[in-house]
């Protein structure tokens, strides 16, 4: 049976768990903030961007630029995962590596070779421990910049202009809530424009000298903008999850302060009763 000292000495230690808890709370809940607000801001953009490239790439073949013409054999795959660089945020770098290694077990049967691009340390963890080799990646990005999507997206570019890869996919999660961040996966090249439209209807631009040279400058841009999506999407949800997660953290310590409290509260009720019996019983014998 545990002794006072013992009780009072896990008490003490789950105090200082839950102070920790609590401060990562906070942190994550201040830079939360400030992800949300930035995916929330790009959303629109990206859709914009969307929309004027497969507007613009209506009207031209779809060899006028080499990352949008798809290559008549798929035979290797870059799959880049996207997830974080820390843990203590729940189960979503878990989510995320589960939806990426079912992803690739569906698709390797069908193909010569599918690499794994780690984008956060959590990635290579997870496939590393399953034997799975893996490409060169990039990790401890920090906080989010434009030019962390830049360095990505021309690293993937070239793998596919030289023929490395066939095909890249993208394996990131979605931020929806603080309670919800969903994994998905999205083919990022050859680039498929989308409208955006529910009917497909895309607007006419006219566009000069022509739409060619215009998608030389078009194509890289949504290229990186898309990989900067999925570094934001991914921040906001790591954030949120973590979040949560230290909440959660921090009501389970509550719950056991209060549970060994009783417990010790007990034990020093016994303890009174057992002196007291001894001083009874000595009285008498006297």
């Amino acid at each position: 049976m545990a002794t006072l000292r013992d009780i009072r000495n896990r008490i003490s230690a789950i105090t200082k768990t839950q102070k920790i808890t609590r401060a990562m709370k906070l942190v994550a809940a201040a830079r939360f903030a400030r992800a949300q607000q930035a995916i929330v801001a790009a959303r629109p953009y990206a859709e914009k961007l969307q929309q004027v490239l497969a507007s613009v790439a209506a009207g031209v073949e779809s060899d006028a630029h080499p990352l949008l013409a798809p290559r008549a054999t798929v035979k290797v795959v870059d799959l880049v995962v996207f997830t974080s660089d820390r843990g203590l945020c729940g189960a979503y770098n878990a989510n995320i590596n589960k939806h990426a290694e079912a992803l690739r077990r569906e698709r390797a049967p069908e193909l010569e070779e599918i690499r794994v691009l780690p984008v956060g340390r959590k990635v290579g963890e997870y496939f590393r421990r399953r034997r799975v080799a893996l490409e060169e990646g990039w990790t401890q990005l920090g906080t989010i910049r434009p030019e962390h999507a830049t360095r990505i997206a021309g690293a993937l570019m070239e793998r596919y202009l030289s023929g490395e890869s066939d095909e890249v996919v993208l394996v990131y999660s979605e931020f929806e809530s603080v309670l919800s961040q969903r994994p998905r996966h999205e083919t990022l090249l050859p680039l498929a424009p989308q409208s955006g439209d529910g009917d497909g209807a895309t607007t006419t631009y006219e566009v000069e000298p022509d739409a060619a040279s215009l998608l030389r400058l078009l194509v890289p841009r949504a290229l990186e903008f898309a990989i900067f999506r999925a570094l934001l999407e991914n921040q906001a949800g790591e954030h949120g999850a973590r979040m949560t997660a230290m909440e959660n953290a921090t009501n389970n310590t509550e719950e056991l302060i209060r549970t060994f409290t009783i417990d010790l509260n007990k034990a020093r009720q016994a303890s009174i009763t057992a002196e007291l019996i001894e001083i009874v019983s000595g009285a008498e014998a006297l």
